[in-house]
């Protein structure tokens, strides 16, 4: 992939790129899409090059497409990255040298980039990870267990949580993340899990039920050794249009 980007450079961008932080639940576990090459012990957030006839958004796009498979996902950029050393020019190097790069062929790669961070949140078992040739590695990793990540990766990935984590009190999460029915403590959970903390079941209950998004289902949850909770399901018009203007409440 280096080596026909560095080929075709002139299609591309100087000096900027995007990497995007794709994190993925299921059943009660948050988990980051990550890439391990064989010229570096460490890990890496997956990215890109942006092409001159494309716009950023549709770079990141493209970068989560071709790493998930997954289409119409959402996507929100969340910080730009800039530091004067966040790529040295060591690391760089050692990098063409393992493609077999000639140096006086990527001057425009040794250079300073910024780079605009991206993230997304997806079901981990809807996707599947993309590795590009077999220089890779591509797995999903629980967040709670970060290896280290390569560059400025890690500021990215802490900022993109963080900015998860706060957005939760603008914008609903679950429609692609749970089943079609679910009941108030799954979603509920969904929600502990990406805060990192508990909430409390009234409270959680009250505020989103008040939103609008839900509707309850004329039926129970079968299977379950106590109680039977109600099942509900989004209304999905409604979970647009709030997506849409936002939320003013916090968790």
């Amino acid at each position: 992939m280096l080596k026909e980007v560095i080929a075709n450079k002139e299609k591309y961008q100087p000096g900027l790129s995007t990497d995007c932080v794709i994190f993925g639940f299921h059943d009660n576990q948050l988990k980051v899409l990550l890439i391990k090459t064989k010229y570096s012990d460490d890990w890496a957030l997956p990215g890109g090059f942006v092409c001159i006839e494309e716009s950023i958004d549709d770079g990141a796009v493209n970068v989560l497409q071709r790493r998930t498979g997954l289409k119409g996902i959402f996507l929100r950029q969340f910080a730009t990255f800039g530091k004067v050393n966040r790529n040295p020019r060591e690391f760089s190097e050692n990098t063409l040298r393992f493609y077999d790069i000639p140096k006086e062929q990527a001057e425009w790669y040794l250079g300073r980039f910024v780079t605009i961070g991206y993230y997304a949140l997806v079901d981990f078992l809807q996707a599947v990870p993309q590795p590009e040739g077999n220089s890779e590695i591509v797995e999903w990793i629980d967040c709670h267990s970060i290896p280290n990540l390569i560059l400025d990766h890690k500021e990215i990935f802490d900022q993109a949580l963080e900015t998860l984590r706060m957005e939760l009190n603008q914008v609903p999460v679950g429609y692609n993340l749970l089943p079609e029915k679910f009941t108030i403590p799954e979603l509920q959970k969904l929600y502990e899990t990406i805060l990192g903390r508990q909430l409390d079941r009234r409270n959680f209950l009250r505020k989103i039920t008040s939103i609008g998004i839900l509707t309850k289902l004329d039926e129970k949850k079968s299977n379950v050794a106590h109680k039977a909770p109600n099942l509900y399901s989004f209304d999905k018009d409604r979970y647009e249009e709030v997506l849409k203007n936002g939320l003013h409440q916090g968790w």
